[in-house]
């Protein structure tokens, strides 16, 4: 019955025509001065996305490479950090500090809801030696967004301090810019907001996180932001780069700067608001208590399985998420960052009221759509 599978997952997202024309030329060799010069604009683009002059880097790689990297080339054995653990990624940032030999503090957090800036300033309060804050600015698991500004206080008043900060689902989706916010360390990956398939991440550092390149006793090799920014600056990696990433990452970049960054932002205010009001006009509850901008996590209603509701919105041409861990078969994940609109969310709460009413739940068709129609007429 499916004639086209439209993508509403938190990542992978849709892809723009711009990206899909760059994706498919013909592959050039990179040791070339061709891709030395389209390298040279995508570093530039990047910088302009984070109102920086700084370094921003890039891997070939998923996100994770990234924050690998952020682990591996700014911290020594033994040093402490704290880590906001509410959700699955905040697990991952736990787990790699560990992996390599960091001593975690690891703030868990009930999934869904963000920090607490008591119980934060009381953590701190009895560890002044730590050395890193580790967080997302967007819980991708959980659709949660946490507040970096009273993170990055936090983190400026202590000695030797880097707020490092997972950035996947929020770059493209807000206004991330790291010197105006205090982030020291930031990450993204190519297959959220930047509207690109998965395979490159980003990271940007502070001239404070620099200092502490010489300093780390971490193994490196692959992941070396020193071995990268020293060929990155020329034009060219230390390995072998995704070449048609970064050359559709320019065209993506292209796009975005287009659209303006406060205008992207506003857009995707709007289309999270227009989502969440919309599951909540057809008697759903969301499961963040801080809801991100970049999804929206909703719970099922009570007998419904939510795997179950996915895959007869997937019969329906609509692909959403589900739950990771204790929340599979609790939540759907509805995405609406990068090459979303109005009328992209208006289909996806329609197939959602359909699914819905196929299981017997009661809802009245149209409600939804109905709402985010309304919002739509207040953003345009």
């Amino acid at each position: 019955m499916i004639l086209k599978e439209r993508l509403f997952t938190p990542g992978p997202v849709p892809l723009p025509p711009e990206v899909i024309k760059a994706l498919g030329q013909q592959i050039i060799h990179h040791r070339t001065p061709e891709f030395t010069r389209i390298f040279l604009e995508v570093r530039e683009k990047l910088q302009k996305l984070l109102n920086t002059e700084r370094d921003v880097l890039m891997f070939a790689s998923s996100g994770t490479g990234a924050m690998e990297a952020s682990i591996v080339n700014f911290f020594n054995e033994n040093d402490k950090v704290l880590v906001i653990n509410a959700g699955k990624f905040g697990e991952r940032w736990r787990d790699l500090a560990k992996t390599f030999g960091l001593n975690v503090i690891d703030y868990q957090i009930e999934w869904g809801k963000t920090y607490n800036i008591d119980k934060l300033k009381e953590i701190v309060e009895n560890n002044k030696d730590i050395k890193g804050i580790l967080v997302q600015q967007s819980e991708t698991s959980t659709a949660t967004y946490h507040d970096l500004k009273p993170l990055a206080e936090i983190s400026n008043s202590l000695e030797d301090c880097l707020l490092v900060v997972d950035g996947i689902t929020s770059v493209g989706v807000y206004e991330v810019y790291p010197e105006e916010i205090g982030i020291d360390i930031l990450v993204t990956g190519s297959q959220k907001a930047l509207m690109l398939p998965p395979g490159l991440s980003i990271l940007y550092y502070s001239e404070k996180a620099e200092k502490r390149l010489e300093k780390s006793n971490l193994p490196k090799y692959y992941f070396s932001v020193k071995a990268e920014s020293k060929k990155q600056q020329k034009g060219q990696t230390a390995y072998t780069p995704a070449i048609n990433l970064i050359i559709a990452l320019n065209e993506s970049l292209n796009l975005i700067l287009r659209e303006g960054l406060p205008k992207l932002a506003k857009r995707h205010a709007l289309l999270a608001k227009a989502t969440q009001e919309a599951v909540k006009e057809l008697g759903l509850k969301l499961l963040s208590e801080s809801p991100a901008n970049s999804a929206t996590a909703v719970f099922s209603p009570e007998g419904i399985n939510a795997d179950e509701l996915r895959k007869i919105m997937q019969k329906l041409g609509i692909r959403v998420a589900g739950g990771q861990d204790h929340l599979k078969g609790k939540i759907i994940r509805i995405a609406h960052m990068g090459y979303f609109d109005f009328v992209d969310m208006i289909e996806a709460i329609s197939v959602l009221e359909v699914a819905l009413y196929k299981m017997g739940y009661k809802v009245e068709l149209g409600k939804g759509v109905k709402k985010v129609q309304e919002i739509m007429i207040e953003g345009v």
